[in-house]
């Protein structure tokens, strides 16, 4: 699936990850040409258009989050919690409580607000000095999206679609411009993914390089090329460091584990590795196994605080209750126990709230969460209304579902390993969360939905690919068929409409004072939205 519009993208390599035939044609340095395009990666990662797009886009985002980033004034929604815990943290090295002086129980763990920290050291306790991380985070996450969209599609076009359609949604606008968590995790899930594609290129590169150098696959005796996955190790790290923001992303360690497991199946049975399966399985998971140990070192990284300190919450919980206490392994006991208590606290969270919604709610808009409301001021009408109402841009989220219907009929009939990936982030992302408010009935809100935000634009810019390109694949100039003349037509449209609609809505993503009429006309699902 490539771009029908620019020619400086390259080919796809076909999805399937078959051996192929006997008699197959041998192409350079006696490798098929079959095998060696299911072992293709993209090769021209610094193609400077690529990254003149990327820049572009980027640049678009970085505007859209960070002007006017101070307003509203004073703390909204949330920012009651995280930014006050983050300016205690820079103060006592924990969470504080002022009331009682001393330590603070809190639910999360600490990297998030560390570094919304980060951001009041350097502006102060202000409004841009905790929201500035925010921004900063949700610029990189369109970033880090386009870079793994063009190396999913190898399209340039493809590829800056994903990050204007992130640049342009309402919802990750409003969580970049909050001082919230959530989005610190969309930034290292996203991460995390991202290590994996490039590992799985990776690792289809040396193969393929071994082959070139004259391994034969089918030699009982042959030594197998050795593949140090430092892609997958860094995605330990980046795994780490999002569950030290929530526990929620451990959600996505299987789904993600999976994906490594397949790919590198596919890659050896592609290359005609014998037991493909069996053969590999002890090192894929081992490395894996090295990769979970580097995600609870970065984890409890993140704890660094609680640790030099001795007046975190829980901190000498043994020693106060009369258990011993041992050096390292008592802090590691008495952090445990603070998990426990934690989680029991999460687990029992049933508590009703005026903004909260279901699963099955998130990708229909039915409760979108207001952030901020503020009737007063002058917008030369008898009644104005300014708001920040968590809201997905509608043609952008309400394309979500057809998208994701076509990812599953694309990814079975062409077996691509792109839509299993991608459906792979969406059920991670999405599932979970369906089986706790099933089974417990917990408490949630949209913003939950963060993490599998990235998956579900790829599912729309995979749709759209697939519209601009026709079986046969692309051509250009005098070869360009009507399919592709129509598809480009159609996704140029359909942007358009989102930038459209985002704009529209634009007023209620950043507080703007209009009109009440105004506010009351962009309520389109009535008292779901208000």
């Amino acid at each position: 699936m490539t771009s029908a519009t620019a020619e400086t993208d390259t080919p796809s390599p076909p999805p399937a990850d078959d051996v192929p035939a006997e008699g197959a044609a041998t192409g350079v340095r006696g490798v098929p040409d079959a095998v060696r395009r299911r072992l293709a990666t993209l090769d021209n990662w610094l193609n400077p258009y690529s990254w003149l797009v990327t820049a572009l886009v980027v640049g678009i985002a970085a505007v859209l989050r960070l002007v006017g980033l101070d307003r509203p004034k004073g703390y909204i929604f949330d920012e009651v919690y995280y930014p006050t815990d983050a300016w205690d943290m820079l103060q006592h090295g924990v969470e504080w409580d002022e009331k009682t002086n001393g330590p603070a129980y809190v639910v999360h763990p600490p990297l998030g607000k560390w570094l919304i920290a980060l951001g009041e050291k350097a502006f102060g306790n202000t409004e841009l000095g905790w929201r500035f991380p925010a921004a900063i985070a949700g610029t990189l996450m369109v970033l880090v999206l386009i870079r793994v969209a063009y190396r999913l599609f190898h399209s340039v076009v493809l590829a800056g679609t994903a990050g204007m359609l992130m640049s342009l949604d309402g919802f990750q606008l409003v969580l970049s411009r909050t001082s919230l968590l959530d989005i610190f995790l969309g930034l290292f899930t996203l991460m995390t993914f991202a290590t994996l594609v490039l590992d799985r290129d990776h690792y289809r590169r040396r193969w393929l390089r071994a082959l070139e150098n004259g391994y034969d696959p089918a030699a009982r005796d042959g030594r197998r090329p050795r593949i140090v996955p430092w892609w997958l190790l860094a995605g330990g790290v980046t795994f780490g460091l999002a569950c030290g923001v929530k526990w929620s992303a451990l959600f996505f360690a299987p789904f993600f584990a999976l994906l490594v497991l397949v790919w590198r199946v596919q890659a050896r049975r592609s290359v005609g590795v014998r037991s493909p399966i069996i053969s590999g399985f002890p090192g894929d998971l081992g490395y894996l196994v090295l990769s979970f140990v580097l995600t609870v070192i970065f984890y409890l990284a993140t704890w660094t605080g609680w640790f030099v300190t001795n007046t975190g919450y829980f901190r000498h919980y043994r020693e106060a209750n009369g258990l011993g206490e041992p050096p390292i392994l008592g802090a590691l006991l008495n952090l445990m126990h603070y998990h426990y208590e934690a989680y029991t606290f999460h687990s029992g969270l049933t508590d009703r709230h005026v903004y909260q919604s279901w699963p099955w709610q998130w990708l229909l808009l039915g409760r979108p969460v207001a952030f901020y409301w503020n009737g007063n001021g002058n917008c030369g009408a008898p009644s104005c209304a300014a708001e920040i109402l968590l809201l997905g841009t509608p043609i952008l989220w309400w394309s979500f579902l057809p998208a994701l219907g076509a990812l599953v009929w694309f990814g079975i009939a062409r077996r691509d390993w792109r839509a299993f990936a991608i459906g792979t982030g969406v059920v991670a992302g999405l599932l979970p969360w369906f089986y706790f408010a099933l089974a417990d009935g917990r408490t949630m809100f949209s913003f939950y939905v963060l993490p599998a935000l990235p998956f579900l634009i790829l599912a729309v810019v995979y749709a759209l690919g697939a519209i601009m390109t026709p079986p046969s694949g692309v051509a250009t100039g005098a070869g360009r068929t009507d399919r592709q003349l129509i598809g480009t037509i159609v996704a140029g449209v359909y942007v358009l409409l989102v930038a459209l609609c985002f704009a529209y809505f634009h007023p209620i993503f950043v507080g703007q004072l209009i009109p009440y009429d105004d506010w009351s006309a962009r309520m389109w699902l009535g008292g779901r939205w208000i």
